[in-house]
């Protein structure tokens, strides 16, 4: 699931993954970090989900996917498209 929060100069969005799917560490990684795994973790919450938020400048497009524990790449149904690799995100 994404969350959007938007202002007059950038777009907060959390990722949010469900309580357990997957097991262990997860991740986002996209264009904006560098596709570098555990620059932006997925934190879990009272809720047992796990989310991060990342700030984006109003009016960009990205790429991204959820990198989980053991290489295994999960896909955003909440994305605003696909390229058919990458999630996309207009901002």
């Amino acid at each position: 699931m994404l969350a959007r929060t938007r202002s007059k100069k950038r777009t907060e969005i959390t990722f949010v993954l469900p309580a357990g799917h997957p097991a262990g560490e997860v991740s986002v990684v996209g264009d904006f970090n560098g596709w570098r795994p555990g620059a932006h973790p997925l934190v879990e919450r009272p809720d047992g989900s796990r989310a991060v938020t990342v700030t984006f400048p109003v009016d960009q497009h990205h790429g991204f996917r959820y990198l989980a524990d053991g290489g295994h790449w999960l896909d955003e149904e909440g994305a605003d498209g696909h390229d058919g690799r990458n999630c996309l995100l207009h901002t």
